[in-house]
Protein backbone atom coordinates (compact mmCIF):
# COMPACT_ATOMS: atom_id res chain seq x y z
CA UNK A 1 0.00 0.00 0.00
CA UNK A 2 2.86 2.46 0.64
CA UNK A 3 4.54 1.77 -2.23
CA UNK A 4 1.23 2.38 -4.22
CA UNK A 5 0.81 5.45 -3.00
CA UNK A 6 4.74 6.98 -3.34
CA UNK A 7 4.07 5.81 -6.91
CA UNK A 8 0.58 7.68 -6.73
CA UNK A 9 2.70 11.09 -5.18
CA UNK A 10 5.88 10.61 -7.99
CA UNK A 11 2.83 10.40 -10.76
CA UNK A 12 1.03 13.37 -9.30
CA UNK A 13 4.21 14.96 -9.64
CA UNK A 14 4.83 13.79 -13.19
CA UNK A 15 1.20 14.79 -13.88
CA UNK A 16 1.53 18.71 -12.40
CA UNK A 17 4.72 19.42 -14.48
CA UNK A 18 2.53 18.62 -17.74
CA UNK A 19 0.02 20.56 -16.57
CA UNK A 20 2.05 23.85 -15.93
CA UNK A 21 3.87 23.28 -19.00
CA UNK A 22 0.88 23.35 -21.06
CA UNK A 23 -1.26 25.68 -19.26
CA UNK A 24 2.00 27.96 -19.65
CA UNK A 25 2.74 27.41 -23.36
CA UNK A 26 -1.64 27.77 -24.40
CA UNK A 27 -1.87 30.71 -22.39
CA UNK A 28 0.63 32.41 -24.51
CA UNK A 29 -1.78 31.42 -27.77
CA UNK A 30 -4.81 33.93 -26.10
CA UNK A 31 -2.62 36.88 -27.30
CA UNK A 32 -0.44 39.23 -26.24
CA UNK A 33 -1.57 40.90 -22.84
CA UNK A 34 0.78 44.27 -23.22
CA UNK A 35 -1.73 45.34 -25.55
CA UNK A 36 -4.42 45.58 -23.57
CA UNK A 37 -2.43 47.06 -20.37
CA UNK A 38 -0.67 49.83 -22.23
CA UNK A 39 -3.98 50.87 -24.85
CA UNK A 40 -3.89 52.29 -28.70
CA UNK A 41 -1.56 55.30 -28.37
CA UNK A 42 1.36 53.32 -26.39
CA UNK A 43 4.78 54.36 -27.26
CA UNK A 44 7.18 51.28 -28.39
CA UNK A 45 9.16 52.81 -25.10
CA UNK A 46 6.14 52.05 -23.22
CA UNK A 47 5.23 48.92 -23.76
CA UNK A 48 9.41 47.42 -24.05
CA UNK A 49 9.21 48.66 -20.52
CA UNK A 50 5.80 46.92 -19.46
CA UNK A 51 7.31 43.38 -21.17
CA UNK A 52 10.69 44.10 -18.84
CA UNK A 53 8.53 44.59 -16.34
CA UNK A 54 6.39 41.15 -16.65
CA UNK A 55 9.16 39.25 -17.38
CA UNK A 56 8.00 39.03 -21.16
CA UNK A 57 10.69 40.57 -22.87
CA UNK A 58 12.74 36.99 -22.77
CA UNK A 59 12.86 34.32 -25.41
CA UNK A 60 9.64 31.90 -24.83
CA UNK A 61 11.90 29.31 -23.70
CA UNK A 62 14.00 31.53 -21.28
CA UNK A 63 10.23 32.99 -19.75
CA UNK A 64 9.42 28.82 -18.97
CA UNK A 65 12.87 28.21 -17.54
CA UNK A 66 12.29 31.39 -15.35
CA UNK A 67 8.25 30.15 -14.88
CA UNK A 68 9.79 26.39 -13.69
CA UNK A 69 12.23 27.77 -11.19
CA UNK A 70 9.50 30.63 -9.65
CA UNK A 71 7.13 27.24 -9.45
CA UNK A 72 9.82 25.33 -7.55
CA UNK A 73 10.39 28.27 -5.03
CA UNK A 74 6.56 27.83 -4.54
CA UNK A 75 6.82 31.48 -6.72
CA UNK A 76 3.54 31.34 -8.78
CA UNK A 77 4.01 35.43 -9.87
CA UNK A 78 2.12 38.20 -9.76
CA UNK A 79 -1.12 39.05 -10.90
CA UNK A 80 -0.47 41.42 -14.00
CA UNK A 81 -3.76 43.29 -13.69
CA UNK A 82 -4.26 44.08 -9.74
CA UNK A 83 -0.42 43.61 -9.35
CA UNK A 84 -1.04 41.08 -6.02
CA UNK A 85 0.35 37.38 -5.74
CA UNK A 86 -1.75 35.38 -8.16
CA UNK A 87 -2.04 32.59 -5.52
CA UNK A 88 -2.86 34.77 -2.88
CA UNK A 89 -6.30 36.09 -5.29
CA UNK A 90 -6.98 32.16 -5.92
CA UNK A 91 -6.84 31.33 -2.57
CA UNK A 92 -9.11 34.52 -1.38
CA UNK A 93 -11.63 33.71 -3.95
CA UNK A 94 -11.47 29.61 -3.10
CA UNK A 95 -13.93 29.37 -0.19
CA UNK A 96 -16.89 30.81 -2.95
CA UNK A 97 -16.23 27.62 -5.28
CA UNK A 98 -15.57 25.63 -2.18
CA UNK A 99 -18.96 27.03 -0.85
CA UNK A 100 -20.67 26.27 -4.43
CA UNK A 101 -19.50 22.61 -4.89
CA UNK A 102 -20.33 21.33 -1.65
CA UNK A 103 -23.72 22.60 -2.06
CA UNK A 104 -23.89 20.98 -5.20
CA UNK A 105 -22.53 17.65 -3.70
CA UNK A 106 -24.78 17.61 -1.07
CA UNK A 107 -27.81 18.68 -3.90
CA UNK A 108 -26.40 15.69 -5.74
CA UNK A 109 -26.38 13.07 -2.86
CA UNK A 110 -29.09 14.13 -1.17
CA UNK A 111 -31.24 13.23 -4.39
CA UNK A 112 -29.23 10.85 -6.45
CA UNK A 113 -28.74 8.19 -4.08
CA UNK A 114 -31.97 7.48 -2.69
CA UNK A 115 -33.91 8.09 -5.94
CA UNK A 116 -31.09 5.70 -7.48
CA UNK A 117 -31.35 2.94 -4.80
CA UNK A 118 -35.58 3.08 -5.01
CA UNK A 119 -35.53 2.78 -8.29
CA UNK A 120 -33.87 -0.24 -8.89
CA UNK A 121 -35.27 -1.53 -5.63
CA UNK A 122 -39.04 -1.14 -7.67
CA UNK A 123 -38.10 -1.37 -10.76
CA UNK A 124 -40.62 -0.25 -13.52
CA UNK A 125 -42.68 1.59 -10.98
CA UNK A 126 -43.52 5.36 -11.93
CA UNK A 127 -40.87 7.16 -9.85
CA UNK A 128 -38.31 4.35 -11.63
CA UNK A 129 -39.70 5.74 -14.92
CA UNK A 130 -39.27 9.36 -13.09
CA UNK A 131 -35.92 8.85 -12.56
CA UNK A 132 -35.15 7.57 -15.91
CA UNK A 133 -36.90 10.38 -17.88
CA UNK A 134 -34.94 12.63 -15.26
CA UNK A 135 -31.47 11.09 -16.24
CA UNK A 136 -32.03 11.58 -19.97
CA UNK A 137 -32.96 15.30 -19.44
CA UNK A 138 -30.15 16.15 -16.95
CA UNK A 139 -27.56 14.88 -19.17
CA UNK A 140 -29.14 16.45 -22.47
CA UNK A 141 -29.58 19.99 -20.90
CA UNK A 142 -26.44 22.40 -20.54
CA UNK A 143 -26.01 23.87 -17.79
CA UNK A 144 -25.68 27.72 -18.08
CA UNK A 145 -29.05 26.93 -19.85
CA UNK A 146 -30.19 25.62 -16.56
CA UNK A 147 -29.23 28.28 -14.82
CA UNK A 148 -30.49 31.07 -16.89
CA UNK A 149 -33.65 29.37 -16.36
CA UNK A 150 -33.42 29.27 -12.70
CA UNK A 151 -32.77 32.72 -13.05
CA UNK A 152 -35.83 33.52 -14.75
CA UNK A 153 -38.16 32.03 -13.23
CA UNK A 154 -36.80 32.11 -8.99
CA UNK A 155 -35.31 35.06 -9.52
CA UNK A 156 -37.07 37.53 -12.06
CA UNK A 157 -40.74 36.16 -11.76
CA UNK A 158 -41.23 34.86 -8.58
CA UNK A 159 -38.68 36.85 -6.84
CA UNK A 160 -37.57 34.03 -4.05
CA UNK A 161 -33.62 34.15 -4.56
CA UNK A 162 -31.06 36.64 -5.61
CA UNK A 163 -29.95 36.38 -9.37
CA UNK A 164 -26.50 36.91 -8.77
CA UNK A 165 -23.67 37.91 -6.20
CA UNK A 166 -22.46 36.63 -2.65
CA UNK A 167 -23.28 36.89 0.78
CA UNK A 168 -25.71 35.25 2.04
CA UNK A 169 -27.32 31.16 2.36
CA UNK A 170 -29.47 31.97 -0.65
CA UNK A 171 -27.54 33.17 -2.78
CA UNK A 172 -25.79 29.81 -2.87
CA UNK A 173 -29.10 28.11 -3.73
CA UNK A 174 -28.88 28.56 -7.45
CA UNK A 175 -25.43 28.09 -7.93
CA UNK A 176 -25.77 24.38 -6.09
CA UNK A 177 -29.17 23.72 -8.34
CA UNK A 178 -26.82 24.63 -11.11
CA UNK A 179 -23.80 22.65 -10.42
CA UNK A 180 -26.03 20.08 -9.20
CA UNK A 181 -28.15 19.49 -12.31
CA UNK A 182 -25.90 17.12 -14.34
CA UNK A 183 -24.11 15.50 -11.27
CA UNK A 184 -27.67 14.23 -9.79
CA UNK A 185 -28.74 12.95 -13.50
CA UNK A 186 -25.49 10.91 -13.78
CA UNK A 187 -24.87 9.68 -10.14
CA UNK A 188 -28.65 8.48 -10.11
CA UNK A 189 -28.38 6.62 -13.13
CA UNK A 190 -25.01 4.59 -12.14
CA UNK A 191 -26.26 4.01 -8.84
CA UNK A 192 -29.61 2.30 -10.42
CA UNK A 193 -27.55 -0.06 -13.06
CA UNK A 194 -25.07 -0.88 -10.36
CA UNK A 195 -28.26 -2.04 -7.34
CA UNK A 196 -29.61 -4.02 -10.70
CA UNK A 197 -26.77 -5.89 -11.56
CA UNK A 198 -26.34 -6.33 -7.31
CA UNK A 199 -29.46 -7.28 -6.70
CA UNK A 200 -29.54 -9.75 -8.98
CA UNK A 201 -26.84 -12.17 -7.46
CA UNK A 202 -27.07 -14.81 -5.59
CA UNK A 203 -25.80 -13.73 -2.16
CA UNK A 204 -28.98 -10.95 -2.35
CA UNK A 205 -31.22 -13.96 -3.10
CA UNK A 206 -30.23 -15.66 0.23
CA UNK A 207 -30.58 -13.10 2.15
CA UNK A 208 -33.66 -12.44 1.38
CA UNK A 209 -34.49 -16.38 1.61
CA UNK A 210 -33.26 -15.93 4.90
CA UNK A 211 -35.81 -13.28 5.73
CA UNK A 212 -33.99 -10.36 6.11
CA UNK A 213 -36.19 -7.00 6.27
CA UNK A 214 -35.87 -5.54 2.30
CA UNK A 215 -34.45 -2.69 3.61
CA UNK A 216 -31.67 -3.84 5.42
CA UNK A 217 -30.95 -5.99 2.02
CA UNK A 218 -31.23 -2.98 -0.24
CA UNK A 219 -29.07 -0.26 1.90
CA UNK A 220 -26.42 -3.00 3.69
CA UNK A 221 -25.74 -5.53 1.67
CA UNK A 222 -26.71 -4.60 -1.52
CA UNK A 223 -25.65 -1.39 -1.99
CA UNK A 224 -22.65 -1.71 0.24
CA UNK A 225 -21.23 -3.63 -3.37
CA UNK A 226 -22.93 -1.01 -5.68
CA UNK A 227 -21.32 1.73 -3.95
CA UNK A 228 -17.60 0.83 -5.64
CA UNK A 229 -18.48 2.31 -8.97
CA UNK A 230 -20.84 4.70 -7.40
CA UNK A 231 -17.77 6.54 -5.28
CA UNK A 232 -15.74 6.68 -8.58
CA UNK A 233 -18.31 8.62 -10.37
CA UNK A 234 -19.22 10.59 -7.39
CA UNK A 235 -15.02 11.23 -7.78
CA UNK A 236 -15.20 13.02 -10.80
CA UNK A 237 -18.70 14.62 -10.14
CA UNK A 238 -16.74 16.50 -7.15
CA UNK A 239 -14.31 17.46 -9.77
CA UNK A 240 -17.09 18.92 -12.27
CA UNK A 241 -18.93 20.30 -9.45
CA UNK A 242 -15.66 22.36 -8.67
CA UNK A 243 -13.92 22.67 -12.18
CA UNK A 244 -15.94 22.95 -14.99
CA UNK A 245 -19.28 23.27 -12.62
CA UNK A 246 -17.98 26.18 -10.82
CA UNK A 247 -16.80 28.15 -13.50
CA UNK A 248 -20.65 27.42 -15.70
CA UNK A 249 -22.38 28.29 -12.55
CA UNK A 250 -19.74 31.29 -11.07
CA UNK A 251 -20.15 33.05 -14.25
CA UNK A 252 -24.19 33.04 -14.98
CA UNK A 253 -24.24 33.83 -11.35
CA UNK A 254 -21.41 36.44 -10.84
CA UNK A 255 -20.05 34.36 -8.28
CA UNK A 256 -17.05 35.62 -6.91
CA UNK A 257 -14.76 32.20 -7.24
CA UNK A 258 -12.06 30.68 -8.58
CA UNK A 259 -14.15 29.63 -11.59
CA UNK A 260 -15.36 33.26 -12.45
CA UNK A 261 -11.39 34.86 -11.82
CA UNK A 262 -10.25 32.63 -14.46
CA UNK A 263 -12.55 33.29 -16.63
CA UNK A 264 -11.59 37.14 -16.30
CA UNK A 265 -8.06 35.95 -16.54
CA UNK A 266 -8.29 34.38 -19.84
CA UNK A 267 -10.24 37.33 -20.96
CA UNK A 268 -7.90 40.08 -19.62
CA UNK A 269 -4.83 37.66 -21.09
CA UNK A 270 -3.48 37.58 -16.99
CA UNK A 271 -0.94 35.06 -17.52
CA UNK A 272 0.46 34.26 -13.79
CA UNK A 273 -3.44 34.57 -12.89
CA UNK A 274 -4.58 31.91 -15.59
CA UNK A 275 -1.61 29.71 -14.69
CA UNK A 276 -1.79 29.76 -10.82
CA UNK A 277 -6.06 28.83 -11.17
CA UNK A 278 -5.19 26.09 -13.21
CA UNK A 279 -2.33 24.67 -10.95
CA UNK A 280 -4.48 24.66 -8.24
CA UNK A 281 -7.56 23.48 -9.53
CA UNK A 282 -5.35 20.49 -11.64
CA UNK A 283 -4.18 20.18 -7.81
CA UNK A 284 -7.60 19.46 -6.30
CA UNK A 285 -8.01 16.75 -8.70
CA UNK A 286 -4.96 14.71 -8.38
CA UNK A 287 -6.23 14.90 -4.45
CA UNK A 288 -9.43 13.71 -4.98
CA UNK A 289 -7.75 11.03 -7.00
CA UNK A 290 -5.41 10.18 -4.47
CA UNK A 291 -8.29 9.92 -1.98
CA UNK A 292 -10.63 7.49 -4.36
CA UNK A 293 -7.79 4.90 -4.71
CA UNK A 294 -7.80 4.72 -0.77
CA UNK A 295 -11.23 4.64 -0.53
CA UNK A 296 -11.42 2.14 -3.15
CA UNK A 297 -8.91 0.15 -0.93
CA UNK A 298 -10.93 0.12 2.26
CA UNK A 299 -13.94 -1.17 0.37
CA UNK A 300 -12.20 -4.02 -1.54
CA UNK A 301 -8.89 -5.47 -0.35
CA UNK A 302 -8.20 -7.03 -3.55
CA UNK A 303 -7.25 -3.57 -4.92
CA UNK A 304 -4.56 -2.89 -2.00
CA UNK A 305 -1.86 -4.97 -4.36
Amino acid sequence: MIRFILGRIVQALVTLWMVATVVFFMARLTGDPIALIAGENATIEYEAELRARYGLDGPLWMQYLVYLGQLLRGDFGQSIVSGEPAMRQVMERWPATLEVGVAGLLVTLAMALPIGVYAAAHRNSPLDYFARGFAVLGQAIPGFWVGLIFILVFSVNLRWLPAGGRGTVWHVILPALTTGWFAVAGVMRLTRSAMLEVLGSEYIKLARAKGLPNSRVVWKHAFRNAAIPVITFTALVVLTLVLTGSIVAETVFSYPGVGLLLIDAVRKRDFPQLQAAVLFLSFLYIIVNLGVDMLYGWLDPRTRS
